[in-house]
């Protein structure tokens, strides 16, 4: 609906007036159309004491009969349009003569209708709109009247007085601010800015402090519903009419928190609010805290300590105990990702006691979030899955957006890697709903969804996705996102399994690389991306840089690193033994490691080592082993939804089938692997090495490397004589690798060798090449 009326209309607006055309047009386009050309008309906020504007021809067309009706069912039928949830009971409250009556003829004519119960109901919402749209605002204000003396809620009931009495009024202003703490504390964001914002057009023009302190309460209700624009639109007017430095200060924590995960031009902001906060100890902690959460965004993890260590003592000096914990949980956060955990778990715990423990509330969730984390980087995913699972049904309805999203995130990272690919994918769609609906935080969300699909969706799901999570984190300057976003994007790239996405993952990955050096970053999620980097050059043939990048690796990894990052790196170090032409050594390197993670609820990554073991085995003609472990990959991973890996094992399996009809007919010799055999294939095709480099975006020298294991394993020394010899390798098995679709499996028949080499002849090394 957004899409349709931003298409039509050739404009975009605010966030409010879409929730508004979609809920009153209720499916119909030509409504939502002419609606949005109306809102942009007016250009009128939308929930603040003005409903959505009606366009007149809209009203003629809707209320042509209506407007026939004698007077008191034309006044019934705007006091019920005037109500939140109207009623016989209520109107009869109200005053009204005979509202059953007046309703009577409202259904003859197809506008209204009572239940058998009394709730009143328009038979379309925009019905509705139209008969409050159409009526003179003294008669609404006569209608608000009526409704403020006869409903019993209280914020309800502030709201019609407020829109009876549309004057400066001290009490009212009161009334509206009690209303709309009320509505926020029962999990009514939306509702409790409306009624401050309210408040604030109450408040006489002689109380400017009250009105900035209203202003302010509306700009934070307005973050806690998602509705940034007319957050951001409140705190600027606090910032520059302001004369109070304290107010000032508030008018920039609220900025800070509308800029969502795009902190990195924040800077300038903070130093603002530093100076306005000098000698204020309660203020200065809270700026310092902002500073340290915009470092670990940014990726400044020293500076991110130093400050989130000064805003805990800062708050300290106030008695600011709000601000001490979330200073603390912030440097937990840092220190975690400094691979310190026992830094972490030590600030955590001293929030958590500050707190009240884990069952405080509100108060303790971020914390809650925050250690099943820890616990999910520590492998301890069945602890970090309840944890955040029973967060997200504590906090219901009742969070606010970005409380919500972030737990869902969380909660789509401990489900992707406990092997619960399906209900990881509903748990993203819950993220991209919330994203949709608010427009707030879009990297998380793009990232959760992305992973998601690693484990449960398409590679190519999650490579457009994960793409897209990239340019939300760099827009952002959200360093951290960015980091996990290009790592998910590195991995869907990896489930393709050819040198074009291993060539693409390697790029992205190397920028994961490069990032957790500039961070000083340490914690096992980035060295799992090391070992990804190291995969995907052992793909492309690159074994010398990829041992480089496994090599750093173990140094980064503590004596105590989980013993999932271990068997990561003896996954990527087995591979590249494999790589080397070492397959008996890199199958015991992948044993070990599937060894280790049959002690681990790690199921994803289990499936993953068993199909790199497999993989290694075919290609050594151990085909029982390799049926044996494929096999349980398949069922594994079908099991959990984990429907790339399942394509994978399945490609694998069938690559095998078709090794073993090759050799039934005669058909064997040495067996190259992906990268080899797309490179054989583009040189027997008459391709130069730099035009082979260029379509597998790999280079040159990774070219040569390939190419003379190439000419070592078929036993040529001659790019005519490999020409041959592939011409021939077609001939003899061409059928059986169409039958099985298998293009990562080429095998030169023993007379296609021989024909090929009239002569063993030792190809000798060009200098300089290393060949």
């Amino acid at each position: 609906m957004a899409h349709l009326v931003r298409a039509g209309i050739g404009a975009d607006l605010p966030p409010a007036v879409l929730r508004a055309i979609q809920d009153t047009a209720a499916g119909n386009p030509w409504y939502a159309l002419e609606l949005g050309r109306a809102a942009t008309r007016e250009r009128g906020p939308v929930g603040v004491g003005r409903t959505l504007p009606v366009p007149r021809g809209l009203r003629t067309l809707l209320l042509n009969q209506a407007r026939t009706l004698p007077e008191t069912a034309r006044r019934t039928l705007l006091v019920t349009s005037a109500a939140a949830r109207p009623s016989l009971t209520l109107l009869r409250a109200a005053g009204l003569h005979d509202p059953a009556a007046d309703l009577a003829e409202a259904e003859r004519l197809g506008v209204a209708t009572a239940d058998a119960d009394g709730t009143i109901r328009f038979r379309h919402p925009l019905i509705r709109a139209a008969v409050y749209a159409d009526a003179p605002e003294y008669s609404r204000r006569q209608a608000h009247a009526l409704l403020a003396r006869s409903v019993t809620e209280p914020v309800e009931q502030a709201r019609h007085l407020a829109l009876a009495h549309p004057h400066e009024d001290e009490t009212t202003a009161r009334t509206l601010m009690s209303a709309a703490e009320s509505a926020r504390r029962h999990g009514a964001p939306d509702a409790a800015f409306e009624l401050a914002e309210l408040a604030v057009r109450r408040t006489p023009g002689d109380r400017s402090a009250d009105r900035a302190d209203r202003l302010l309460a509306a700009a934070e209700y307005a973050c806690d519903a998602g509705q940034l624009e007319e957050a951001g639109q409140a705190a600027e007017t606090v910032l520059a009419e302001s004369g109070s430095a304290r107010q000032r200060v508030r008018a920039r924590l609220i900025l800070l928190r509308n800029a969502g995960q795009a902190l990195e031009g924040a800077h300038d902001l903070i130093e603002e609010g530093l100076r306005d906060a000098d000698g204020d100890p309660e203020a200065e902690a809270w700026l310092h805290h902002w500073a340290a959460v915009r470092g670990l965004l940014c990726g400044e993890l020293e500076e991110a300590a130093r400050h989130a260590r000064r805003a805990a003592r800062q708050a300290a000096r106030a008695g600011d105990i709000d601000t001490r914990i979330g200073a603390l949980a912030t440097l937990a956060r840092v220190r975690s990702l400094a691979g310190e955990p026992v830094s972490a778990d030590a600030a955590l715990e001293e929030a958590l006691t500050l707190v009240g423990g884990a069952d405080a509330g509100p108060e303790s969730w971020g914390l809650i979030r925050m250690r099943a984390i820890l616990a999910l980087d520590s492998d301890k995913v069945t602890e970090a899955r309840d944890q955040v699972a029973g967060l997200l049904a504590e906090i219901g309805e009742f969070a606010g957006v970005e409380e919500v999203l972030a737990t869902l995130v969380s909660l789509t990272r401990i489900q992707v890697r406990s092997g619960d690919c399906r209900e990881a994918l509903r748990t993203a769609a819950r993220c991209s709903r919330a994203m949709a609906e608010t427009g707030v935080q879009a990297a998380p969300a793009l990232y959760a969804a992305a992973l998601a699909a690693t484990a449960g969706g398409t590679a190519d799901e999650a490579r457009h996705l994960a793409e897209q999570a990239v340019r939300a984190s760099e827009a952002d300057g959200d360093r951290l996102f960015l980091l996990r976003a290009l790592a998910v994007l590195g991995q869907a790239e990896l489930l393709v399994g050819d040198p074009r996405g291993a060539a693409a993952a390697v790029e992205a990955l190397q920028r994961v690389k490069e990032l957790g050096e500039a961070m000083s970053a340490a914690d096992p999620p980035v060295l799992h991306w090391y070992s990804d980097l190291a995969e995907a050059l052992v793909v492309l043939g690159e074994t010398d840089a990829a041992g480089a990048v496994l090599r750093e690796a173990r140094t980064r990894a503590s004596g105590d690193a989980p013993g999932s990052v271990l068997a990561a790196l003896e996954r990527a170090e087995g591979l590249r033994e494999a790589g080397l032409g070492r397959a008996k050594e890199g199958a015991v390197r992948l044993r070990a490691a599937v060894d280790r993670l049959r002690q681990l609820p790690l199921p994803v990554e289990l499936v993953r080592t068993l199909i790199a073991l497999g993989a290694v085995e075919r290609r050594a003609r151990h085909r029982n082993a390799a049926r044996a472990v494929l096999g349980e990959a398949l069922e594994t991973a079908t099991l959990m939804g984990a429907a790339p890996l399942a394509a994978r094992a399945r490609d694998e399996l069938a690559r095998l089938e078709a090794g073993e009809r090759s050799g039934e007919a005669g058909v064997g010799g040495p067996e190259l692997t992906p990268t080899e055999a797309r490179i054989a294939g583009l040189v027997g095709g008459g391709a130069t090495n730099r035009e082979v480099a260029a379509e597998l975006f790999i280079s040159v020298k990774t070219v040569e490397g390939a190419l003379s294991r190439v000419y070592r394993k078929v036993g040529v020394r001659s790019r005519t004589a490999l020409a041959h010899a592939m011409a021939v390798a077609v001939i003899a098995s061409g059928a059986a690798a169409v039958a099985s679709g298998d293009d990562d499996q080429v095998r030169l028949p023993a007379q296609a060798v021989m024909t090929s080499q009239p002569s063993r002849v030792r190809i000798p090394r060009a200098r300089g090449t290393g060949r």
